[in-house]
C-alpha cells in the first residue's frame, strides 16, 4: 500500500480512486489500515463472506481472496486484472499504463 500512498498525487491527476476490498470483519480492517498508515477506503468483503471475491473469481476455497488488483473504468469495465502470490510486488508500471491508455480515451 506505501506504493499507492506515494503516487496518490498521481491518482488523483488521472481522476482515479484506490480502494481495498478484504474479505475480513470490520474491525480486522482497521486495525489493517491503521498499521500501513494508509489513507485509501477499505472495504469489508466480510457478509457476506467474500461475495465480491468471488464474484471477481478470487475466493480461494480456504475462505481468503488471493492478491489482486483491477483497474475498472468509470463504465464499470474491467480494463486490467493483475492475480499474484501474496508475497509478490506487482510493481506500478502496468497499473500506471493502463490508467494512462483509459485516461486518453
Amino acid at each position: 500500500m506505501s506504493a499507492y500512498e506515494e503516487l496518490k498525487p498521481r491518482f488523483a491527476e488521472m481522476d482515479t480512486q484506490v480502494l481495498s476490498v478484504l474479505v475480513n470483519n470490520l474491525p480486522t480492517l482497521q486495525a489493517w489500515s491503521r498499521g500501513l498508515n494508509t489513507s485509501f477506503p477499505v472495504l469489508s468483503d466480510f457478509w457476506p463472506h467474500g461475495q465480491v471475491a468471488l464474484l471477481y473469481n478470487v475466493l480461494r476455497s480456504e475462505g481468503v481472496a488471493e492478491r489482486a488488483i483491477f483497474v475498472i473504468d468509470k463504465e464499470g469495465i474491467v480494463r486490467y486484472v493483475d492475480i499474484h502470490d501474496i508475497n509478490d510486488d506487482p510493481g506500478m508500471n502496468a497499473i500506471l499504463r493502463t490508467l494512462k491508455e483509459i485516461e486518453s480515451k
